[in-house]
C-alpha cells in the first residue's frame, strides 16, 4: 500500500492547493501509527486517574484542538507537527469510547457499531464531497479536515472494538492475536489484487488502533486482568520514547519521502 498504488483525483474545481499533508505509507509509517494507538491507550487510562475523568478530558481536548491547529497552519507536511497531531487523536479517541462506556455506561456491544456508523458516514460525505478516499490526495483545507475527522472515527472506533472483545472472552493478549491476524487480511487481499489500495489502507488503519492498543493493555494491565503489570506510567513512557526515536530518526535521515520531497 505505497503511494504509486494510490489514485489522486483531481478536483472538480479550481481550489488553493497545499503539498500532500501526510506520509508515504511505508513500514515506518505502519511502526509509528501502531506506536501512537498503544501510548495513546495507556496514556488516556494514566491522566484519567491522575487528573480524573472530566480533568483529564479537557486537557485531551485542549491538546488535540492545539496539535491540530499546529497541522492546519502548515501548508507542507511536517513529521513532528503530523504524528504529534496523531497521537493527541490517539488519546483522545479513547477518551471518546471509555466516557461513553465509564461514564454514561454504554455498552462496547453498542458503541463499537456506532462509532463504525460515523466512520462510515465521514467516508461517504469524504467520498460524495471530494470523489476520493486517497490519503495521497490530501491537499486541500476541506480534505484535510475530512481526513482528521476519518482518523479520529478510527481510533475511537479501534479502541471500542478493542475493549469488546477483550471483555467477552478474548482478553488482552488474545485480543493482540485476533487483530494481528485480523491485519493480515486487507494486506493480503490487496497484494493479490482482491482489494484496492483505498479500501485496504483504510481497513488496515482502523484495525491497527486495537492491535497496539490491547497490546499496551496487556503490558500495562496487572495480572489479575490478565496483563504482565508493568504500570501504566511506564509503558506510556516507554512507547513515547519508541515513538519519538522513530520519529526523530525519520527526520534525522531524510527516510521519509513524504518529508524529503517538501523539503
Amino acid at each position: 500500500m505505497t503511494a504509486e498504488h494510490v489514485l489522486d483525483d483531481r478536483p472538480l474545481v479550481p481550489v488553493r492547493r497545499m503539498a500532500n499533508k501526510v506520509p508515504e505509507v511505508t513500514a515506518y509509517f505502519w511502526i509509528i501509527k501502531v506506536l501512537t494507538t498503544g501510548m495513546g491507550e495507556t496514556a488516556s487510562d494514566l491522566l484519567a486517574r491522575l487528573l480524573g475523568p472530566v480533568p483529564a478530558v479537557a486537557l485531551g481536548g485542549l491538546a488535540l484542538v492545539a496539535s491540530l491547529a499546529v497541522q492546519f497552519a502548515l501548508r507542507r507536511y511536517v513529521a513532528w507537527a503530523y504524528w504529534t497531531a496523531v497521537v493527541m487523536v490517539s488519546v483522545f479517541g479513547t477518551m471518546a469510547a471509555d466516557v461513553l462506556h465509564v461514564g454514561l455506561g454504554v455498552p462496547y456491544a453498542v458503541s463499537t457499531p456506532a462509532f463504525l456508523a460515523v466512520l462510515a458516514a465521514v467516508f461517504v460525505l469524504w467520498y460524495v464531497s471530494e470523489r476520493t478516499l486517497s490519503i495521497h490526495s490530501i491537499r486541500t483545507r476541506r480534505r484535510e479536515a475530512f481526513y482528521w475527522a476519518a482518523v479520529l472515527a478510527t481510533f475511537a472506533l479501534g479502541t471500542a472494538a478493542g475493549d469488546l472483545t477483550a471483555t467477552v472472552g478474548f482478553g488482552y493478549l488474545g485480543s493482540v492475536v485476533l487483530f494481528a491476524a485480523a491485519i493480515c487480511v486487507p494486506a493480503l487481499t490487496h497484494r493479490f489484487g482482491a482489494l484496492n489500495a483505498v479500501t485496504a489502507f483504510w481497513t488496515a488503519y482502523v484495525i491497527t488502533r486495537p492491535l497496539g492498543a490491547s497490546l499496551a493493555d496487556w503490558m500495562a494491565l496487572g495480572h489479575t486482568r490478565g496483563g504482565l503489570g508493568l504500570g501504566l506510567a511506564p509503558v506510556t513512557l516507554a512507547w513515547t520514547v519508541a515513538i519519538v526515536g522513530f520519529v526523530g530518526c525519520l527526520a534525522m535521515s531524510q527516510r521519509d519521502p513524504r518529508a524529503q520531497a517538501a523539503g
